[in-house]
Order: structure tokens, then sequence, then C-alpha cells
């Protein structure tokens, strides 16, 4: 695959390394459902992996935890060990597995504890700075595109096997 042309500021998803980096991001990320804000932090840190957009992940500290509740199901990371997934709950609303988190991650992953990152599609609104984040593509996959991050992404119909 050919590397396009990128603007300042712009990440080509095909550079992120696989296994997975972690780094801190100092920008500001927002989530809002049911009319509140859920999470908002300067505190995040991003998952970036070959293909995917990156996956922030909040602080508990920076979450209104009041609106979040044990969800249904677990899945495992061969990089970052076992997820559990939680719902929103607010105002009668109430949104299925639409956080998750690693309890006990990974030792080289041992920053994401007490973090929680958000689908950015089973939530009203995630932020990135100022700008709304685009869901990536699929049921699965947790990444946030914004118009800094250049792809293909994968989630889409056809990109299981990358």
């Amino acid at each position: 695959m050919k590397k396009p042309k990128l603007k300042p500021g712009q990440e080509w998803v095909w550079d992120y390394p696989r296994p997975p980096r972690v780094e801190p991001t100092p920008k500001r990320l927002r989530v809002e459902f049911a009319g509140e804000t859920i999470a908002d932090t300067t505190s995040a840190v991003r998952v970036l992996e070959t293909s995917h957009p990156p996956t922030y992940y909040i602080p508990l500290k920076d979450v209104r935890i009041e609106f979040v509740r044990l969800g249904s199901g677990h899945s495992f990371c061969e990089f970052k060990g076992g997820a559990s997934y939680h719902d929103l709950v607010a105002h009668g609303r109430r949104s299925g597995n639409a956080a998750w988190g690693y309890a006990e991650p990974s030792p080289r992953f041992q920053v994401l504890k007490n973090r929680l990152a958000f689908y950015a599609g089973r939530v009203d609104a995630c932020y990135v700075d100022e700008e709304r984040v685009d869901a990536q593509d699929g049921d699965f996959y947790g990444g946030w595109a914004t118009s800094d991050i250049v792809g293909p992404l994968k989630g889409g119909p056809g990109t299981f096997g990358w």
C-alpha cells in the first residue's frame, strides 16, 4: 500500500505499530450521552495500532461514574489482556456495552488500568479537542476517526482479514 501525501499534523494509520503502542495525549476528550457530559479530560492515553484510528482511554477520575454500570460480556486482546464492558445509563436511556476497560491489563499496558474507552457509535457524541469524531466502522472496534487520521481504516466491509 502506497503512503499518501499527508498534510501537516496528519497521521497515516499504516505507520502505527503492531503490537500496539500506548502514549499520552494532551488533547481534550469529551464524551456526551443523554444530555450529560459523561467524560471530560486532558489526561487520556491513546492506543495506536496498525490500520486503526486511535483508541482513547480516559482516567476514571474524569468519568462521571454515576452513569456507568457493569455491562455484559468480556473479550480478550492478545496484547492488552481481558476487557470488561460497561453500559451507560442516564435519564431513562441505556447504551449497552458503550465503554470498556481493563481491570488487570497485561504488564506492558498497565497504564490502561483505571481507565475507560468509549465506542463513539454508542454514545451521542465524542470530541477530540473541539472536533466531533466519527466512529470506527464495524461493531467491534472502538477507534475515534478525526480529520488528522488518514486510512484506509480497518473495520469496514472486507477489512476483517487485514
